[in-house]
């Protein structure tokens, strides 16, 4: 059976797991995702590569020393004559880099040991017992050393929303909005996984009824609902990565949301951008999803007015289809409040056109770059991916679940952003991306 051929098995349908828990049509965490990431637990408190299934993680590192699993170009018996493999690493950078034929031939090993019909893993209790870790009581780890990271502003819903807000509505859109992704260099340095505290920022802001600004802390801090790029393979400094060509330069997606502190940003970000209402926090989940696990759920993105300048065209579909959720919880409640659904589909400029654009300059990038999307909103007030749009600026406050509003994040307050793509009797997710909210220092 050729590659492509084995690498279509892996997102059968019908293939199920021995892990019944990976079965559930609800699980993120099906046998046909598969999502990489690094974990820790109890047992063995170092950071390694791991992969998600059910309620589970496969041990990578193990699976290579037993000779389960093998890289490409890998001999008998190499695996275990190495103490150190790129499974034992505290970043997935190492693996990253061996290219999309190691990543391919590990999903398409993991897809057969972890199949309901194959008993090497499953038959074998010591081996079983020490490959997999229960995901309840691992730590979850910030899953790639990210060299540097840009952030987008992709979507078009939302882009409108914004003009609509703060400049003329027949205006919304500035005029090179549709010409190329619009996008900003950020914080790499600040990128946290998910569940570590943000800590609400202080800075500048500019009140209406003063002339010059005062410092404090933020007063509208907002989240984004956003999904993220991992770049897998690098392009040299002056050689522009093809728009058709693009996608095999990614290795994976994440969610991503870029916190903003809105009234810092309004005073801030002429003449250049946004800068400390951004720069102090970006939350992304700890799970990578592949671009393979991905491809069922492909669909055509929105048609673009004005046909895109030669070097951002490409051909076919390159949106997918994932849904997108927003929760809310106060500190001291129970139950979250499911702010916003909306859909990654939805975004105008596509993944490929975000990467040919950033490197169009001859822009070098390198294994492990993080790329936004920028705020993703559908077309209806419910489906807005920041709290900016969803109260428009505060005017129209939300109502919680269990009483109480919101205009923007108060202290205590946990994040979450959730997505995922619904097959037949499947789901291909991305688990969870949160983050609660620490008051201001000072």
């Amino acid at each position: 059976m050729s590659v492509l051929n084995e690498l279509q098995a892996t997102l059968d349908v019908s293939r199920k797991s021995w892990l019944e828990a990976a079965n559930d049509p609800a699980c993120d965490f099906s046998i046909q995702n598969l999502p990489f990431g690094i974990f820790s637990d109890a047992r063995n408190s170092a950071p390694r590569a791991g992969v998600a299934i059910g309620e589970h993680i496969v041990d990578l590192a193990v699976l290579q020393a037993s000779e389960l699993l093998r890289l490409p170009g890998a001999g008998a018996g190499a695996s275990a004559a190495v103490s150190e493999t790129v499974f034992s690493r505290a970043t997935l950078n190492d693996f990253i880099a061996l290219g999309r034929d190691a990543w391919r031939s590990v999903r398409i090993q993991l897809s057969h040991l972890l199949a309901r019909e194959t008993a090497t893993l499953r038959d074998s209790a010591g081996l079983r017992e020490r490959a997999l870790v229960p995901q309840a009581g691992t730590t979850l780890h910030l899953p790639v050393q990210i060299p540097g990271y840009t952030d987008f502003y992709s979507s078009k819903e939302h882009a409108t929303n914004v003009g609509s807000m703060f400049r003329d509505p027949k205006h919304a859109l500035m005029p090179n909005w549709s010409e190329m992704p619009i996008g900003y260099n950020g914080r790499a340095s600040s990128v946290v996984v998910s569940g570590t505290p943000v800590r609400r920022p202080n800075g500048q802001l500019k009140l209406p009824d003063q002339e010059r600004p005062v410092f404090g802390a933020c007063r509208k801090l907002d989240i984004e609902l956003e999904t993220g790029f991992i770049v897998g393979r690098g392009n040299a400094l002056g050689e522009p990565i093809a728009c058709a060509d693009a996608e095999a330069h990614i290795f994976g997606m994440v969610l991503l949301n870029d916190w903003s502190a809105r009234d810092i940003q309004q005073w801030e970000y002429v003449p250049l951008g946004p800068f400390n209402a951004k720069s102090f926090a970006t939350t992304i989940s700890p799970w990578i999803v592949t671009l393979d696990a991905l491809e069922p759920f492909r669909v055509a993105q929105p048609v673009q007015e004005p046909q895109p300048l030669e070097y951002l065209r490409h051909d076919g579909a390159h949106a997918f289809d994932i849904a997108l959720e927003v929760r809310l919880r106060p500190q001291g409640v129970q139950e979250a409040t499911t702010l916003a659904r909306t859909h990654f589909r939805h975004m105008y400029w596509t993944m490929a056109q975000q990467l040919a654009h950033h490197t169009v300059s001859g822009c070098n990038t390198r294994v492990g770059d993080l790329m936004g999307s920028g705020t993703i909103s559908g077309p209806t007030t419910d489906s807005y991916g920041s709290l900016l749009e969803l109260t428009w600026n505060g005017q129209n406050p939300l109502a919680l679940k269990e009483g109480g509003t919101r205009t923007f994040i108060e202290d205590g307050d946990e994040l979450t952003l959730a997505g995922w793509c619904q097959g037949e009797g499947y789901r291909v997710g991305f688990g969870t991306c949160s983050g609660e909210i620490l008051p201001a220092l000072g």
